[in-house]
């Protein structure tokens, strides 16, 4: 049976965006099974999509080429494929198709890449595709010129409530009604909502429903920000680095609600349908908004913004630090008493 192949990116969030391209290949071929190959730490997010039939981990470390484990590694899987989907830019991951001999090899441009990728789509670097258009547009014949639509694709990801379940009996979390918060953002310090306004929020949540129990997720690296809401809101449970990214998900499938920075977390919230309050500063929400009905933007969009700079290069996080805590406490209201 002929099978597709994606290459999926290196960031969470890039990998939820993708899924409306799994969405239109599973119409164009609804027989045809559809395989990921992606980093471990992306892996789960490919598990909770329901157009996945197979996804393979791959060994390889960021940024090398590692000539001789891509030539193994695609040996595995020659013969299986009829087409393959390259998602990343990268010269490196373009390699893997082309060496397994795949003979439909689709993707951008990217770097070098003619050969590797035979059919090739171009983005405007003038004006760049929206991200769920960008890899959405993979699956139709390339065009120079792609008007934005009235509205964007939106992922969908699915979480069997056995997984989530499983998730709070194993962190022991109290019932009630779940708040998820994602302080962190892998980018950089600059898209980060300050952690005083992050614990200011779960104090007012706490004071308006006492049966709230405030989630703090993240990786590792988010636990030290995560350490500063919980020595003011003590009652929050930092849970950074305490869960696995599958874990993550499913605790975010059960929230009644996610407050977030533009991050994967954010993009995993939306794609699950739970309401969205995203608090964006250096970045752009036009580009990579969280595509969602029941998301709820808070940008402001000042004169410096979106610089799309990791750290603030004028000292003073202005974007972020203007949006205050009852800003966001605004459209939570609703879908609190509502839950």
């Amino acid at each position: 049976m002929s099978r597709t192949l994606v290459i999926s990116p290196n960031w969470i969030g890039d990998a939820v965006m993708a899924q409306p391209l799994l969405r239109r290949l599973k119409q164009k071929y609804p027989g045809r099974p559809i395989d990921v190959v992606a980093p471990g730490w992306v892996a789960p997010v490919w598990r909770a999509m329901r157009e996945v039939d197979t996804v393979i981990e791959s060994p390889f470390k960021h940024g090398s080429l590692q000539w001789k484990e891509r030539k193994a590694f695609a040996k595995m899987l020659t013969g299986r494929y009829a087409e393959s989907y390259v998602l990343p830019n990268t010269l490196k991951f373009a390699l893997i198709p082309w060496l397994a001999g795949i003979p439909r090899r689709v993707g951008y441009k990217g770097e070098m890449r003619y050969g590797l990728v035979n059919v090739m789509h171009h983005d405007d670097k003038a004006a760049p595709r929206p991200m769920a258009q960008f890899y959405a547009a993979l699956a139709d014949e390339p065009v120079r010129d792609l008007p934005r639509p009235d509205k964007l694709p939106e992922p969908e990801m699915v979480v069997a409530s056995e997984e989530a379940d499983a998730a709070v009996a194993r962190l022991k979390l109290p019932v009630g009604t779940y708040v998820a918060f994602a302080p962190g953002a892998e980018f950089g310090p600059a898209k980060r909502w300050p952690a005083a306004y992050f614990a200011e929020l779960a104090q007012t949540i706490l004071a308006n429903r006492p049966d709230a129990q405030i989630l703090l997720l993240g990786s590792p690296k988010d636990r030290a920000v995560c350490d500063e809401i919980t020595a003011i809101v003590p009652q929050a449970h930092n849970l950074a680095g305490s869960t696995s990214l599958s874990e993550a998900i499913a605790l975010i499938a059960r929230a009644a609600v996610v407050v977030t920075n533009d991050s994967g977390l954010m993009h995993i919230g939306a794609a699950l349908r739970r309401p969205v309050v995203a608090i964006y500063g250096p970045t752009d929400p036009r580009h990579t908004p969280p595509l969602s009905e029941l998301a709820k933007v808070l940008w402001l969009h000042i004169e410096c913004s979106p610089c799309q700079q990791r750290e603030c290069p004028l000292g003073h996080q202005n974007c972020m630090k203007q949006i205050l805590p009852n800003d966001v406490w605004q459209p939570l209201q609703p879908v609190l008493a509502a839950a």
